[in-house]
């Protein structure tokens, strides 16, 4: 059934993911990628918010495991990083890796911070 429920918020995570991505990238002119950085941040305060609340393991499999993690893509983070780098663009390549990863430990946790209160 846990199975079932990572299934069913992956098949809704994973679209959202990619539409919000082409929706925000075609609003920005640079070779920033903005549309991956913007559904990692969300999706990193989502998954905060949810460890800050109790909330049942099938929730947390549904939305936590299966919606937060077809959302946000490390591989492809990973991906854009590296053809930054590859392109010539090391100061944006790192850049982008930094603010990254600062912006999504910092809105996870106000995520978390905003359940617990």
């Amino acid at each position: 059934m846990t199975a079932l429920l990572v299934a069913l918020g992956a098949a809704v995570g994973a679209p959202l993911r990619y539409l919000t991505d082409r929706y925000v990238q075609g609003r920005h002119l640079s070779g920033f990628p903005w549309g991956t950085f913007t559904v990692n941040v969300a999706g990193s305060m989502l998954l905060g918010f949810l460890l800050g609340m109790p909330v049942a393991p099938w929730l947390a499999a549904l939305l936590g495991t299966g919606f937060c993690g077809a959302l946000t893509t490390y591989s492809t983070f990973s991906f854009e990083i590296l053809g930054l780098a590859r392109e010539g663009q090391r100061f944006v390549a790192v850049a982008y890796a930094l603010s990254s990863v600062l912006a999504g430990l910092g809105a996870a946790s106000v995520g978390f911070l905003i359940a617990a209160a």
